[in-house]
């Protein structure tokens, strides 16, 4: 059974208050505490290493899986490899995260690589949180890898979102979009203290008429640092857009690294990046209406990592 700590980070990762109804699979300080396939979703575990298979059946629409890690044990380190096999026709929900409270001396570590194989004509919503907390002062580690095989005329829109409490986390995500297929991602991302983030995203434009458009908002407080590697590549009649906009404050760092590569006189691909202070006069306006500067920062940034 779940307990206290461990409910409050699921409702954290996976916005949980109960268990959801459809296909569900919890994974709690290193087992599985929650499993339930459905009669189009089967849940699988893997023999091998550990993990899950996810295969949904073509022609799916309007249903979900959760799939959300909770760590409340000092110390555990874990590598986790969830595949999903996504047949065509599909119109799905995966809601995915790993919160980690973590109140002893020794770091603890989640690393999911999770592995999409989506067939022809899907449109797949994926939502990935997440979060730490704790007292302890061994840190909370996350190393996210997802790989992503977009079908013909498939569509994908990414949530990936770590706005508390993670100390080191290096997000690796690659994907292959076949003709037609489109990707969506939307990132948000903020550091505070010493923690240290790295986000690297790499997309293969490999079929006609498919395209990309990856945007990562971020905040970086006190001494923390930020590297964005954002990548494209247009290897046929293809459009891709990148975008990096980040706050930065106190003493912190940030580094953005953009890369375009057409390998096709028909691929069409933009870059935009922003990193800087929050406006004055923002901060002044706020403070006419009674905020003091903290809550004016608060609000402000709350307003652009929404």
């Amino acid at each position: 059974m779940l307990d206290k700590i461990q409910l409050e980070l699921l409702k954290e990762v996976a916005d949980l208050d109960e268990l959801p109804v459809g296909a569900v699979n919890i994974r709690a300080n290193g087992k599985a505490e929650v499993r339930n396939s459905t009669a189009n979703i089967e849940i699988v575990p893997k023999t091998d290493v550990s993990g899950i298979d996810i295969h949904i059946k073509p022609g799916t629409k309007n249903e979900s899986v959760h799939i959300p890690v909770v760590v409340s044990k000092t110390g555990l380190k874990e590598v986790v490899y969830n595949d999903f096999y996504i047949g065509d026709d599909c119109d799905v929900v995966i809601v995915a995260g790993c919160g980690i409270d973590n109140c002893g001396g020794q770091d603890s570590e989640h690393d999911g690589i999770h592995r999409f194989r989506v067939g022809k004509n899907c449109k797949v919503r994926y939502i990935e949180k997440h979060y730490g907390s704790g007292t302890g002062k061994g840190k909370r580690i996350l190393n996210p890898g997802t790989e992503v095989y977009l079908g013909e005329n498939s569509t994908m829109e990414m949530e990936m979102t770590q706005i508390k409490g993670v100390d080191d986390t290096d997000r690796d995500t690659k994907a292959e979009l076949a003709a037609g297929a489109k990707l969506t991602v939307r990132e948000r991302l903020m550091t505070h203290n010493e923690q240290n983030a790295v986000s690297s995203y790499h997309v293969d434009l490999n079929g006609a008429g498919s395209s990309a458009d990856i945007v990562s908002r971020g905040v970086a407080r006190d001494a923390s640092h930020q590297t964005l590697n954002l990548g494209i590549s247009g290897n046929a009649k293809s459009s891709g857009h990148t975008e990096c906009d980040s706050i930065i404050m106190d003493q912190a760092r940030i580094l953005a690294v953009p890369s375009l590569e057409a390998n096709d006189p028909d691929s069409s691909l933009v870059h935009e990046a922003a990193i800087g202070r929050i406006a004055g006069d923002q901060l002044i306006k706020l403070m006419t209406l009674g905020l003091s500067e903290a809550e004016a920062e608060e609000e402000i940034i709350m307003g652009f990592l929404r």
